[in-house]
């Protein structure tokens, strides 16, 4: 499926890539609602401006595929 610029992905595929050990406890609250609790888990969310954002707190540990 070709994206035309300014349309969004209908779900996210989220992978958490690094460990929760170092994270701030806001980082680690965030990763945790994204619902990532192990390393290599992956779980899909609707591509929202909020997901998005808690995305964004912590891009170093998360890998995000568009689908």
């Amino acid at each position: 499926m070709v994206r035309r610029r300014g349309q969004v992905a209908d779900k996210l595929r989220v992978t958490l890539v690094r460990s929760l050990i170092g994270l701030s406890p806001k980082q680690e609250a965030t990763v945790k609602a994204l619902g990532l609790r192990h390393i290599r888990q992956v779980v899909e969310h609707e591509d929202t401006a909020t997901i998005r954002g808690m995305i964004r707190a912590v891009p170093f540990c998360l890998k995000v595929e568009e689908r």
